[in-house]
């Protein structure tokens, strides 16, 4: 019963501290024609009076940047996501999401302001910057570290993967020792390693930024560095807690790195993205540049209410029969 009535008063936290900004909390559509917004695969269901397949979300993205195109310069949405893959103790089929665009703003707007919202929060539910796990001290207080994906690699493999062949990953992963499927793209390789040897090392608040542009089909190109695009994830405990970067809104590019997605899944990335004409659309009359942000809310509750699964902050989780 407390982590449940704490999950509810962090959810009506985030949401104040949003509407006192003044962004707007709007609704999209569950039943997509197309999905897309993220790397994972869908559920499927069909429409009987239209005859015509649908899919159930896996996330808010694309509707929220059509928004922006709309001339709505800040909006918000807390809802249901479903990704069709694995279950595990940070992982729920069905499971709850937050999205935030912003306009006129970067990634770089957008780590302070989630460090900001992360603290807000924690003192408004606890009352403190701390969360215990055992013998493990989370410490909230300081200012958030922010790392270079390509540098935590290195740091913790001794390898440089920056610039890579898809052969050559596959033969560092190799390597490492590292289990990649075949039809594995070189955004899932990188993946793999970062999650075999960086994520659990991440205990404390830290920014990992700057990831390469195959692992981030929807983020601007870094203003100075090739082959890099201004990404940032937050992770805390092991976990990730926030992914977030700025915008892309050129269509020709945003239909290029679609085009890459395409060839990705014809070699067996059944996570890639499909391209979606009407967000393409939708780029060509004009998207503001913009600063997105996305943050699992159970985790951000497993977080905040020291549990280790999260079937413990979900009222009904699902089971295997």
């Amino acid at each position: 019963r407390p982590v449940f009535i704490k999950r509810s008063k962090i959810i009506s936290a985030m949401r104040r501290f949003f509407d006192d900004k003044g962004w707007l909390e709007v609704e999209t559509p569950i039943l997509q024609p197309l999905y897309g917004g993220a790397a994972a695969r869908p559920f499927i269901t069909h429409h009987n009076t239209l005859d015509v397949d649908l899919y159930m979300r896996i996330a808010l993205e694309l509707y929220l940047k059509r928004l922006l195109v709309g001339g709505f310069e800040g909006v918000y949405e807390i809802s249901k996501n479903f990704r069709n893959e694995g279950m595990d103790r940070s992982h729920n089929p069905e499971f709850t999401m937050m999205e935030i665009y912003v306009a006129y703003k970067d990634y770089n707007w957008m780590m302070d302001m989630t460090e900001e919202l992360i603290k807000h929060i924690a003192n408004e539910v606890n009352g403190k910057m701390e969360i215990q796990f055992d013998d493990l001290t989370i410490d909230l207080s300081d200012k958030f570290p922010r790392e270079p994906f390509f540098g935590l690699i290195e740091q913790h493999t001794g390898k440089n993967l920056k610039g890579l062949s898809l052969e050559e990953l596959k033969a560092a992963a190799k390597d490492l020792k590292v289990e990649i499927e075949p039809g594995a793209s070189s955004s899932k390789v990188l993946d793999e390693i970062f999650g075999e040897f960086v994520e659990p090392k991440l205990i404390q608040p830290t920014f990992v930024i700057d990831y390469p542009l195959e692992m981030s089909p929807l983020a601007k190109k870094h203003r100075t560095e090739e082959g890099i695009v201004e990404r940032f994830e937050l992770f805390i405990n092991g976990s990730e807690m926030a992914n977030a970067f700025s915008e892309l809104n050129d269509p020709r590019d945003q239909r290029a790195r679609f085009e890459e997605q395409a060839k990705a899944k014809a070699g067996g990335d059944d996570e890639a993205m499909i391209r979606d004409e009407d967000f393409l659309q939708s780029l060509e009359i004009g998207m503001p540049p913009a600063a997105g942000l996305g943050i699992g809310i159970d985790r951000l509750v497993m977080l905040l209410t020291a549990q280790k699964s999260i079937r413990d902050v979900l009222f009904f989780p699902q089971m295997r029969p």
